[in-house]
């Protein structure tokens, strides 16, 4: 008999676990605050539960964490860890510490599928979903060895972004019970604004998870006009732009926060011109979505063919957005001397997409003028 990987189950999933096993929901409880809160993986230290229960658990059930393949710490105190997901993947999770914060970059595939030009795990290509047991290891493991290795009995992570390796709404079955376990107050007990999910716009998605679980939302931009995100987003071709702002419109009746964050990766003579900050702020304010903009310096790697944008003309951009009225933030770059910064993370991925193919015949970024709009892009653009 298979055992069962207690980390797959959020508290719901946990009680019906144990009524399997014949045993009332509160040890449930019990066993969820041993596992999350405390860091146990041993069911015998789980002193204040039954003996006949801790019996059973170690017949049908394990806590098990995710192989630690590499740990690498940058100057400047981040940590990016390499996890073991099995059949030659392998999959990046970063520990962000900040004076107020201690963020965790959390994956939710072994690679990813949408193809992104700017994100070096899109050229990784794709292999699979991972497990809620998966995503939620990643947190787990983190949490309980930063106590120790800092030295601290008191919560580390205090922030979950799910921006790591994957699009999160393309794994959505795993990733709503990762974050109940993530929110649960017998966990990690993290407030919804400081749980966000970044998403590239897979619009359906978007609105499930307003309904089922709403936590903050960031939206992956890049671009103000359809023709050019259509590059640089393939996702766009299916849920355009439009498409998109009424799905963040719609989200925001739900979300715990009353704004959306676009995030803007910045690259050199793409989408860094004023006419684009321009095009941008005629975009929401038309859309009616409250929102703020997250300016992402970019982390070149040679497949790209794309160069960061100059810190001048960054600036300059956030300018326009900002005395516009809108809050505009360049986030800062962390973790790059260990490859942990935005767009950087790769990890290990037996591509099952051929992206390395078909990112090189779109090597080239087709420019089209902000001022105008967008052409339905030809066969060659495509």
């Amino acid at each position: 008999m298979t055992s069962a990987n207690l980390l797959d189950f959020d508290l719901e999933g946990l009680a019906a676990f144990c009524e399997r096993l014949g045993e009332k929901r509160f040890r449930a409880t019990q066993l969820f605050r041993w596992i999350h809160q405390r860091g146990a993986s041993d069911f015998a230290q789980m002193t204040d539960l039954a003996k006949s229960l801790r019996e059973k658990l170690a017949t049908t059930a394990r806590v098990e964490a995710l192989p630690v393949i590499t740990q690498h710490e940058s100057a400047d105190g981040t940590i990016k860890w390499l996890f073991d997901v099995g059949d030659g993947n392998a999959v990046e999770a970063v520990f962000i510490p900040e004076d107020d914060r201690g963020t965790l970059c959390v994956s939710s595939q072994a690679g990813c599928a949408v193809g992104c030009r700017f994100c070096s795990t899109g050229h990784q290509g794709f292999s699979r979903n991972l497990t809620t047991g998966e995503i939620t290891a990643q947190l787990w493991f983190a949490e309980h060895f930063l106590r120790k290795h800092l030295g601290r009995a008191e919560r580390v992570i205090s922030n979950v972004v799910m921006m790591g390796m994957g699009e999160p709404l393309q794994n959505y079955a795993a990733l709503v019970p990762a974050l109940r376990t993530m929110l649960d107050d017998n966990a990690y007990g993290l407030s919804r604004r400081r749980v966000t999910v970044s998403t590239s716009g897979v619009v359906p998605m978007i609105d499930r998870l307003g309904g089922d679980c709403p936590v903050a939302l960031a939206v992956s931009l890049h671009a103000p006009n359809d023709a050019l995100r259509d590059d640089l987003v393939p996702l766009n071709r299916k849920y355009p732009i439009a498409e998109l702002l009424e799905a963040c419109k719609r989200y925001l009746a739900h979300a715990p926060r009353d704004f959306i964050t676009f995030e803007y990766c910045m690259l050199d003579g793409v989408n860094d011109q004023p006419e684009h900050a321009r095009q941008l702020l005629e975009l929401v304010r038309s859309s009616g979505v409250s929102c703020k903009f997250n300016l992402i310096p970019f982390n070149p790697f040679p497949a790209s063919g794309l160069l960061r944008s100059p810190q001048p003309r960054v600036l300059a951009f956030a300018k326009v957005l900002s005395e516009a009225g809108i809050v505009t933030t360049v986030r800062k770059t962390r973790g790059d001397d260990i490859d942990a910064a935005c767009g950087q993370l790769a990890g290990d991925v037996k591509d099952r997409t051929h992206a390395a193919e078909r990112m090189a015949q779109r090597r080239t970024v087709i420019l089209h003028p902000a001022s105008r709009k967008a052409a339905t892009p030809t066969a060659e653009e495509q």
